[in-house]
C-alpha cells in the first residue's frame, strides 16, 4: 500500500538563533498508509499539536522531509500549502471552529467556495453531506443555536467537503460527553471503513486510540510505536 503521509526526520525550531531557541520535535519519523486509521497520543506539552501543524501543512518542518500524498510540503510555495490545506486534507477541531454568522449549510458550502466550485453544486454536496452525519434538518441553524455535538458533526460534514485525501482530528471529542463523542467516533469509523478514508486522530486519551488500527504515542517530541 502506499504512504498517504511520510515523515522523515522532521525538526520543528521555534526562535532559531536566539537564545530561547527551542525544539519541539526532534527527528520525527512517521508514514501512514492509504486508509489506515491512525492515533498520534501524547499528554499536552508532548509536541502532539506542533507535530499536528506540520501534518497539516499549517507550519513548514525547520527540516527534514515531509511528503503528502506526493507533495513535498517543505518545499511548497504559500499558495500552494493553502491548496493543499483545502482540497488535501480535512480538518476537524475540539474547538469545531464554525463560522458563527452563518448556517450549518453555508458553513459545509465554503471549503468548496475557496475551491471554486459552482454555487449549485456546492449546496447540493452540503445537503448531502449533512445527511450522511444526520444533521439536515438542522441544515438552516446557526450554530449557537446547536449542540456540541451538533456542532461537531458539521465540522465533520465540513471536513469531508472537498473529498479530502486524509481527515485530521484534533480532540474532536475532548468537548463532548461520553454518548455524544461515541456518536462522533462512529461517524469516524464509517468514514475509514466506507470511504476508505485515512484518518488521523490526535488525542491525549489513550482510551480513544485503542479505537483505531494503530496507535502512535509521542513524548518530549520523540515517537514511539
Amino acid at each position: 500500500m502506499d504512504s498517504i503521509i511520510k515523515l522523515e526526520n522532521i525538526i520543528k525550531r521555534y526562535y532559531i538563533g536566539q537564545p530561547n531557541e527551542l525544539e519541539i520535535l526532534h527527528g520525527i519519523s512517521l508514514e501512514v498508509k492509504k486508509g489506515e486509521f491512525v492515533s498520534i497520543v501524547g499528554p499536552s506539552g508532548s509536541g502532539k499539536s506542533t507535530l499536528m501543524n506540520v501534518i497539516g501543512a499549517l507550519d513548514k518542518p525547520t527540516s527534514g522531509i515531509y511528503h503528502l500524498d506526493g507533495i513535498d510540503v517543505g518545499n511548497a510555495e504559500d499558495n500552494e500549502l493553502s491548496d493543499i490545506r483545502n482540497l488535501k486534507i480535512g480538518f476537524v477541531f475540539q474547538t469545531y471552529n464554525l463560522i458563527s454568522k452563518t448556517t450549518a449549510l453555508s458553513n459545509v458550502e465554503l471549503p468548496m467556495l475557496y475551491a471554486g466550485i459552482p454555487r449549485a453544486k456546492r449546496r447540493e454536496r452540503a445537503k448531502e453531506l449533512l445527511a450522511m452525519v444526520e444533521m439536515d434538518e438542522r441544515a438552516k441553524h446557526l450554530p449557537e443555536e446547536l449542540s456540541g455535538g451538533q456542532k461537531q458533526r458539521v465540522a465533520i460534514a465540513r471536513a469531508m467537503a472537498n473529498d479530502p485525501a486524509i481527515i485530521l482530528a484534533d480532540e474532536p471529542t475532548g468537548a463532548l460527553d461520553t454518548k455524544t463523542g461515541r456518536l462522533v467516533m462512529d461517524i469516524f469509523h464509517r468514514l475509514n471503513e466506507e470511504q476508505k478514508k485515512t484518518i488521523v486522530l490526535i488525542t491525549h486519551s489513550p482510551e480513544l486510540a485503542t479505537e483505531t488500527e494503530r496507535i502512535v504515542t509521542i513524548r518530549d517530541g520523540v515517537l514511539y510505536e
